[in-house]
């Protein structure tokens, strides 16, 4: 470290500028930030990421003489780097657990006017393997009070994304949507394109991406049941390093191909504050907004939330 601590022991990974180490000497893993590490050394074979969309498997050490890390891959052919250029470690002998992630957090609201009951849920899983990611997400949003029609709103995902080199990848999905305020009964879509990381950091990273999307649409009144195709653009940016917050946007745009002048605009952002322990105070906001909406539906939906929550 550049404290002059050393630290020895299993590198677990490195990701978002968190370095994962587990020693015989304690009984939780050290996570301290790649910014204060001054040398490194990484004795079996692991997976790393470089800032200029390399993705090589192999060992690394650190040359002192010339302030550099040394990346020996699997041919024992040999890269020179700075610590800066490293972006992700990732042990390549790694258990199942090792490579998942998980975010559960849930809110309740109990109000005396109108009997207002609200209550929300949100789940995201996810995996990493050597050159592909998946990643799994449920939001539930359910409010009922006195005289009014029940509120409800369900979405989910199922998505992955293939990469390649130089900060290309191949992405495609599966999602829902339902909620009432748009008189949505059920939109189930399929989606398929390319991306390439604009920006791939120890802070930050930012994502572009286009491709096709094939929805298929039916609705709580007497609107027809719609089956469209669009093409789709957007973004995912994810600032990691600012304190103990974090920072998330996704928006998406859609336009149709098959139904003239429609377009819809997806969108969700994240803000969420690290406590103690793997706790956080996090809120959210996903948009909705669709300018050729079912009959006496409205074009736009969102919902923001203010939950608490642990991660594993």
């Amino acid at each position: 470290m550049k404290n002059g601590d050393i630290l020895v022991g299993e590198i677990k990974n490195m990701t978002k500028g968190v370095l994962t180490l587990e020693t015989v000497y304690s009984d939780k893993d050290f996570a301290v930030e790649w910014v204060n590490v001054r040398e490194a050394y990484g004795r079996s074979r692991f997976l790393l990421l470089l800032t200029d969309g390399r993705r090589i498997n192999g060992r690394f050490f650190t040359d002192n003489e010339n302030n550099r890390i040394v990346i020996m891959d699997q041919d024992g052919a040999a890269d020179y780097v700075s610590l800066n250029d490293l972006v992700y470690i990732k042990a390549l002998k790694s258990n199942f657990w090792g490579r998942s992630s998980a975010n559960i957090d849930v809110g309740f609201n109990l109000a005396k006017a109108n009997n207002l009951k609200q209550y929300s849920a949100n789940v995201k899983l996810g995996y990493l393997a050597d050159a592909w990611q998946v990643d799994m997400t449920y939001n539930q949003l359910y409010a009922i009070q006195d005289s009014i029609q029940p509120n409800r709103r369900t979405d989910g995902s199922l998505s992955g994304r293939y990469f390649l080199q130089r900060d290309w990848f191949l992405a495609g999905a599966i999602s829902f949507l339902s909620n009432t305020e748009q008189a949505l009964k059920l939109r189930s879509s399929g989606t398929l394109g390319a991306g390439n990381f604009l920006i791939r950091s120890n802070r930050a990273y930012w994502a572009v991406g286009s491709g096709l999307s094939f929805n298929n649409e039916t609705f709580f009144n007497s609107t027809p049941s719609r089956k469209s195709l669009e093409l789709y653009a957007g973004f995912e940016l994810n600032l990691f390093d600012i304190g103990d917050l974090n920072f998330y946007l996704k928006p998406a745009l859609y336009y149709s191909l098959t139904e003239a002048g429609r377009w819809r605009l997806d969108l969700k952002s994240d803000l969420k504050y690290d406590l103690p322990k793997d706790f956080y105070i996090k809120t959210n906001l996903t948009l909705n907004y669709d300018n050729r909406p079912a009959e006496i539906g409205n074009t736009t939906d969102y919902v923001w939330a203010v939950s608490f929550g642990w991660e594993l």
